[in-house]
This record gives structure tokens, sequence and C-alpha cells, in this order.
């Protein structure tokens, strides 16, 4: 059983205006496509089982090629990023998760800000990340590439990503260009934090 890629949960115009349709066609069936393409091949080529669990695998990365690594993760991370973007998003966090964000951040705005640091600072290619640590915990991340903090290699911060931003530049620059931070403004105003919740209680369910 090869791993496939599953149809956007919305039209590609859905986000419109704050990330176009034009963008999200071609990030989606393109670039994740060819993630999904290549995890396979990278996957038959090793010999290895392509009935693993995808978390499984991002959780031993580092036992994987940097094919698996790349792909595998391009595939992960994207898979999250779609299911939390909506075109009618809930747009305040609430209960459990927006207490302990106010705990940990200090209130939403700071939270906001504090992640938008993190994309801005990203070099290059890679993602800013509210995730769940380990001991149940909110922390936030940025890593490279298609790394993410599931994955047991080297990084700050490890956990169950719960909101990812891709900063990669095919998310972006038809409609951004080179202006990274009017992306991530925008890309609050389509981020489902109902979406969002729902990865932080499924995370605490992994951790207990």
């Amino acid at each position: 059983m090869k791993y496939t890629l599953a149809p956007l949960p919305y039209n590609f115009d859905a986000l419109e205006p704050h990330i176009d349709a034009k963008t999200m066609e071609i990030h989606h069936d393109r670039h994740h496509q060819a993630y999904v393409d290549n995890l396979n091949k990278a996957l038959e080529s090793s010999g290895i089982s392509q009935e693993l669990e995808l978390e499984d695998i991002i959780k031993n990365i580092s036992k994987y090629s940097a094919a698996v690594r790349n792909n595998g993760g391009g595939h992960y991370n994207h898979s999250l990023f779609w299911e939390i973007l909506s075109g009618s998003p809930k747009v305040e966090p609430e209960g459990k998760l927006k207490e302990e964000i106010i705990k940990s951040f200090g209130s939403i705005d700071q939270l906001k800000a504090d992640i938008k640091n993190l994309a801005l600072g990203q070099f290059g290619s890679g993602w800013a990340w509210l995730l769940v640590k380990h001991n149940g915990a909110l922390a936030i991340s940025s890593t490279p590439n298609q790394d993410n903090p599931l994955m047991d290699i080297n990084i700050t911060t490890q956990g169950y990503p719960i909101l990812g931003v891709d900063v990669w530049e095919h998310a972006y620059y038809l409609n951004y260009q080179n202006k990274r931070a009017d992306y991530v403004d925008a890309f609050w105003k389509v981020l489902d934090w109902e979406a969002v919740e729902k990865n932080y209680e499924s995370a605490l369910s992994k951790i207990k």
C-alpha cells in the first residue's frame, strides 16, 4: 500500500484573498504530490514497508535515508498544514488550549508575534511551529526544510506539532513575492483554531 495524496478539504480559491487559488493548486497538486511520489520511491528502493504509519516513520526518522526524511517530512507537514486552514475559520482558540497559550505566552497576540518572529527568522526554507512537548507543555520552534518537531533528530524542541506555518517560498511567492511578513500576517486570517484544538487534544492523548 503506497502513500497517497488526499484532496484538499476545500476549493483552491477558498482562502482568497489571503492565499490565492493558483498558489494553492500548485502547492497541493504539484509540490505535495511530488513529496508523496518521492517518499514512495525512497521507501521502495530501500526495501522498507510502505504499510508503516507515516507518524511512526517521522518519529524514528534518524533510521531512514535523507530522501525519506525530506519527502516523509514534506508529506507529514503539508497534510497538517491543509487541515488547519479554512475559508471560514474559527478565529480564536477556546477552552484548555486558550488557557495554556495564555499561561505559556501571555496572550494569543503574543503567541502570534512569537511565531511570526520564528517564521521571519528562519533562513531559507522551513517551518514555524506550535507544538505540544512530551511533558504536555506548549512550545514554539522553527525547523529547516521539511523537518518538524516530531522527528528524533537534534532539533531545539521536540513534541507533537499542532500548528505549522509553511515558509517555503512556493507557499506564498506568487502573491507576496519576498514579503514573507505579509504572508505570515495573512496566514492567521485563514487559520482554523478549531482544527488546532483537535490537534492539541490528539497530542495530549498520545503523551498520556
